[in-house]
């Protein structure tokens, strides 16, 4: 409990920098092992201070005053605590400190409240998701240093202009490692993880209005890429030399068979492997950016890969079903592979989950809320995206039938 937490007040000089024989007065404040110090903007003569009671000697009137005004910091520093744990608020040395010196009402800043978000959600989100956050918090610190010529901004200054600023900057920067500005859609990542941020000071009354009431985010619905069914039996089909090739192949094709992304496939271990409802062997793992528990029957191809895979000296290692590979690593062996296998598509591991929803499920004929359960997503609203996918592809492939159709019937025409 936060009024178990040990709290201690002592008097002190800082003899080391004595001048004229005189030495400053501190008050040490510490509670669970963490000091804070405060400036009592006193002076007391060397010679005439006790440093094991913690105040002047003597009776002299220079020593009763000092000694009268640190029974006053001592009061009023207890009282500081006494009220923070009233108010059953976080205590520690600074907390106490500010509302000694009246300074616990100072407003936040920007960064205060992105360093208070990533330290508190640390734990709750996962390391994909926390990286990007990160990222965001470096994009912001480039645009209050470049645009706004300063090092941060309280949060009573994020205005709408604030905003539509910062979004610019973001459409305009080059970042220094490649030349590509940002996307529509990244940009438009980055702001949304600034108003999380921003809803939450809100929420905690860090700020009276919210800046982002009139702020209408832009998306682009950009289309899901994925491999048709003759381009995955391509990939099935190829045999590499170099076994890294092999290995990222297997781990691409198991997730084109199972819905899983990347992460979710580095963790599986034998005690995700568990018998179904329908008595065949089932995956059963939460998904780490979700935390939505997925429960996926095993096809037979993905059976045969955790076989191949049974025993292996590196998963052995990690005690997982597969080897470990960074997803970097992995996505650039992807390209090697498209390469090798003739595809012009950007392949990436991603893609293998596009390829399980749309070749492999739906255009099998497995209704879109098994598929939506299959992805572990939370609303099937989610999920229909493939099903437009599908739609649009049917629009094709009708297209093309048409066109061939009014080919043969010009054609006939003509003979008669």
């Amino acid at each position: 409990m936060q009024s178990q937490s040990t709290f201690s007040l002592s008097f002190w000089v800082n003899a080391t920098r004595a001048k004229n024989n005189q030495v400053s007065v501190y008050g040490r404040i510490t509670v669970n092992g963490k000091r804070a110090n405060i400036s009592l903007k006193r002076k007391v003569v060397l010679s005439e201070w006790d440093s094991n009671k913690g105040k002047a000697r003597g009776n002299k009137q220079e020593s009763r005053l000092l000694n009268r005004y640190l029974d006053l910091v001592k009061n009023r520093i207890y009282e500081a605590h006494d009220e923070l744990v009233k108010e059953k608020v976080f205590i520690c040395a600074q907390s106490i400190k500010a509302r000694f010196l009246g300074e616990d009402n100072e407003e936040y800043s920007l960064l205060t409240l992105v360093d208070y978000h990533n330290t508190q959600m640390s734990e709750s989100l996962s390391y994909g998701t926390l990286k990007n956050y990160f990222t965001t918090q470096k994009y912001i610190k480039l645009f209050l240093t470049k645009k706004r010529k300063t090092q941060d901004v309280y949060l009573s200054q994020l205005t709408f202009r604030f905003l539509v600023d910062f979004e610019k900057f973001l459409r305009s920067h080059v970042p220094e490692d490649h030349q590509k500005k940002m996307e529509n859609n990244t940009v438009m990542k980055h702001i949304q993880r600034l108003r999380k941020m921003v809803t939450l000071a809100y929420k905690m009354e860090w700020i009276d209005k919210d800046p982002f009431i009139k702020f209408k985010p832009t998306y682009i619905k950009n289309e899901r890429e994925f491999l048709r069914e003759d381009e995955l039996q391509d990939i099935i089909e190829k045999e590499f030399e170099i076994e890294r090739l092999n290995l990222v192949k297997d781990l691409f094709i198991f997730s084109c068979y199972t819905g899983l992304s990347y992460i979710d496939v580095m963790n599986l271990n034998e005690d995700n492997i568990a018998i179904g409802i329908d008595g065949g062997r089932w995956i059963i793992t939460n998904r780490q950016k979700t935390h939505n528990k997925v429960k996926i029957p095993i096809l037979s191809i993905a059976e045969e890969l955790i076989k191949k895979y049974k025993g292996h000296i590196k998963a052995n290692k990690t005690k997982t079903l597969f080897p470990n590979i960074s997803n970097q690593k992995l996505n650039a062996y992807l390209k090697e592979i498209a390469d090798v296998c003739g595809l012009k598509k950007s392949l990436t591991f991603h893609m293998a989950r596009h390829t399980f929803a749309t070749t492999v499920t739906l255009s099998n004929g497995v209704p879109i809320e098994t598929v939506s359960k299959l992805l572990g997503h939370s609303k099937i609203a989610t999920t229909q995206i493939y099903a437009r996918v599908i739609e649009r592809k049917v629009s094709q492939d009708i297209g093309l039938l048409k066109a061939k159709l009014n080919i043969k019937k010009s054609t006939m025409k003509k003979i008669n």
